[in-house]
């Protein structure tokens, strides 16, 4: 299946002489959530902001649906939503107004239908009437959702969509957007809620410095870098690890009572039996044990952390 957005070697050098974005390769894929991680300043607005036409791109193409973003603009803005970062709304107009408005900007007709199934799937329904002055933060924010879906576009965009929504309402729009994704929609989202993505994104991207370090399947690479540990409760409290463990990558809690093994799920033996065998050979015991996996905030940490990504983790 073709891809709905293409990116080749996307650059952008601001007038500054700062580079934001270098050698941007990417694809993705028609009807899926794709998660675009990285740490503040990464590039992720950027990318998205010349994807949408509002940043013109220094080197390389995009197309969104086979539009070239700059030769048919038209064409590719036509079939993009937008929800940025900034709270961005007409302070005095009704929710209503407002969102009809954006869908007349696309010279659509108008559809007080999809209209209003727009603001009930994002509770917005009983504040149609209600001026923007008046709603909380969350609910402006849900606003600009309904304004970026109003004409029905068939790719959209979420920079930080949930910043500043409490946990029901974040949870409630991760329901959206998983609505969104089975009516065809692809999502591509920004979040510093890893949770956010871990629970809803099919592939995950890591931008850091300007850079795609790494694109995968969010399975995969949880999968490929994902670390479990193995939790001793023990039965009499350890002053210290003992030499004799020392070949183990231990940590001993500060009451001395847990020993945390870590270990990784890739490889042919995890080593977990010699470690009981020699736990049992030094006389300690345990009372339970239990494992923890590592989650994508934890994977991520480590990636942008590191000075160097394995190149066989990174798959266009």
């Amino acid at each position: 299946m073709q891809p709905i957005i293409s990116i080749n070697g996307l650059s952008k050098t601001y007038a500054t002489g700062f580079h934001a974005l270098k050698g941007i390769d990417l694809e993705i894929r028609r009807g899926e959530i794709f998660a675009l991680l990285g740490p503040n300043g990464a590039g992720k607005t950027t990318l998205i902001n010349i994807i949408c036409g509002i940043v013109n791109l220094t080197a390389g193409s995009v197309t969104v649906d086979g539009h070239d973003i700059i030769t048919d603009y038209r064409g590719a803005r036509s079939i993009i939503g937008l929800v940025p970062q900034e709270l961005h709304t007409d302070a005095f107009e009704s929710v209503w107004a407002t969102v009809n408005f954006s869908r007349g900007l696309f010279g659509k007709p108008k559809n007080p239908a999809h209209i209003e199934k727009v603001l009930r799937d994002l509770s917005l329904w009983d504040k149609k009437d209600s001026k923007i002055i008046t709603l909380s933060g969350g609910m402006k924010r849900r606003v600009l959702i309904a304004k970026a879906l109003s004409h029905e576009p068939d790719v959209l965009f979420l920079d930080e969509p949930t910043a500043g929504v409490d946990v029901v309402l974040r949870k409630g729009m991760w329901q959206v957007v998983r609505e969104l994704r089975a009516s065809g929609v692809t999502v591509i989202l920004t979040t510093h809620y890893l949770e956010e993505a871990e629970e809803m994104a099919d592939r995950v991207g890591v931008i850091d410095k300007g850079e795609l370090v790494l694109v995968e399947d969010k399975a995969a690479l949880m999968r490929k870098l994902g670390k479990k540990q193995l939790v001793l409760h023990l039965q009499d409290k350890l002053e210290a690890i003992p030499p004799a463990l020392s070949n183990y990558r231990l940590s001993l809690s500060e009451d001395g009572r847990e020993l945390t093994y870590s270990y990784d799920t890739q490889s042919e033996r995890t080593g977990i039996t010699d470690l009981l065998a020699d736990l049992s050979r030094g006389g300690i015991r345990f009372n339970d044990l239990h494992t923890i996996q590592s989650s994508l905030e934890d994977i991520f940490v480590d990636l942008v952390k590191s000075d160097l990504v394995t190149p066989d983790l990174v798959t266009p």
